[in-house]
């Protein structure tokens, strides 16, 4: 319900249908939204046959166009961003975007292939985020953080194996931080693209984390180190 509500308060996507049962508009309308005029009332079994009978629905199925793009160029106010490198896993991404609202980043960055596309298992394991955080797709990964530099921006890959650590790492007013897939993580380019490679400050048996959890760890130091209120970015 969270992403459906979040899509529908964002005056920048457009609402192609919403199907939703009786409840589920109730639902919707103590959430102080509109009805939107491409809607279609329907039942808890025909939501069940569209969207599977594994799927948790809560009554309301929406189906939406994907945000227009946005341009690096957008992040001229920006002091906080998380760059994905070839992070593929849509559940991941979601909740890294879940974290990055949670603490205040301008935006993500994702590669253009190699991510996620704009679906619902991405909408859904953001719960809400990918209508509130600005998504920017790049072609060249390596050419946005230099992109990334000449605005000002620290650019801090995380590296499980790296001698430094990140709180050591964070220096300046504007922090990128950049995360790769698990297992290969950060691709050779990257690595030499970032100004210093961190690891998180981790003393168990088991040294690495999921991409997600690590990302929430780097967020709370990012924003510790940054201090005071998030830069206000469009959503």
């Amino acid at each position: 319900m969270h992403a459906v509500i979040a899509a529908l308060s964002n005056p920048r996507r457009e609402v192609k249908r919403l199907m939703a049962t009786a409840n589920g508009v109730a639902r919707l309308k103590e959430a102080g939204l509109a009805i939107p005029a491409a809607f279609e009332e329907t039942g808890p079994r025909q939501l069940d046959h569209l969207l599977g009978f594994d799927t948790v629905h809560q009554g309301v199925a929406l189906e939406v166009a994907p945000l227009p793009p946005r341009p690096l160029e957008s992040l001229a106010d920006a002091r906080l961003v998380v760059c994905l490198d070839q992070v593929t896993d849509p559940h991941n991404v979601g909740a890294v975007m879940r974290s990055a609202v949670a603490f205040g980043a301008d935006a993500l960055i994702t590669t253009g292939r190699h991510a996620p596309v704009e679906t619902g298992v991405l909408a859904k394991a953001a719960s809400g985020a990918l209508d509130v955080l600005p998504l920017i797709e790049v072609q060249n990964l390596a050419r946005a953080l230099e992109t990334l530099r000449t605005l000002g921006f620290t650019r801090i890959g995380l590296d499980s194996e790296a001698d430094e650590p990140i709180d050591d790492a964070m220096t300046g007013t504007r922090i990128a931080l950049v995360l790769g897939a698990e297992g290969k993580g950060l691709r050779k380019l990257t690595r030499e693209t970032c100004d210093s490679l961190a690891r998180l400050p981790t003393t168990g048996a088991i040294g690495s984390l999921n991409v997600s959890n690590a990302a929430v760890l780097a967020l709370y130091l990012a924003r510790k180190h940054l201090g005071g209120a998030p830069s206000t970015q469009d959503a």
